[in-house]
């Protein structure tokens, strides 16, 4: 069923409005800290139960806070790539709630654009 506008608008389907069902709750976290190998990766859980796992040359650093990240509103998951002398590195935070699903397509976009040198 489509519904045209009576007048300047656009038109849509019934169906495109139904409510959709979204992926929530944070899942697991083994779906993201699978991916990194002993070979190129130091794994470390510190005193709170928080991981940080960091490239073997230091430009990659990935850190879990299941109790979210102090001195933050909640951050959950935050990774960091650093830079080189002519391009800036850049980060990116997930808070607590975001699924492990959504964290975990994330690293694996910015480890299948890494590269040895």
């Amino acid at each position: 069923m489509t519904a045209a506008p009576q007048g300047p608008g656009f038109s849509t389907t019934v169906e495109a409005l139904r409510l959709r069902e979204w992926l929530l709750g944070p899942g697991q976290a083994t779906l993201v800290m699978d991916q990194f190998s002993a070979d190129d990766f130091h794994l470390v859980v510190d005193d709170r139960a928080d991981v940080h796992v960091n490239s073997k040359d230091g430009s990659f650093c990935l850190g879990w806070f299941p109790s979210g990240r102090p001195g933050t509103d909640g951050e959950g998951w935050k990774i960091a790539v650093t830079g080189t002398a002519k391009v800036r590195g850049y980060q990116m935070s997930f808070d607590t709630e975001t699924p492990a699903d959504v964290v975990a397509a994330a690293v694996a976009r910015v480890l299948e654009t890494s590269r040895r040198v």
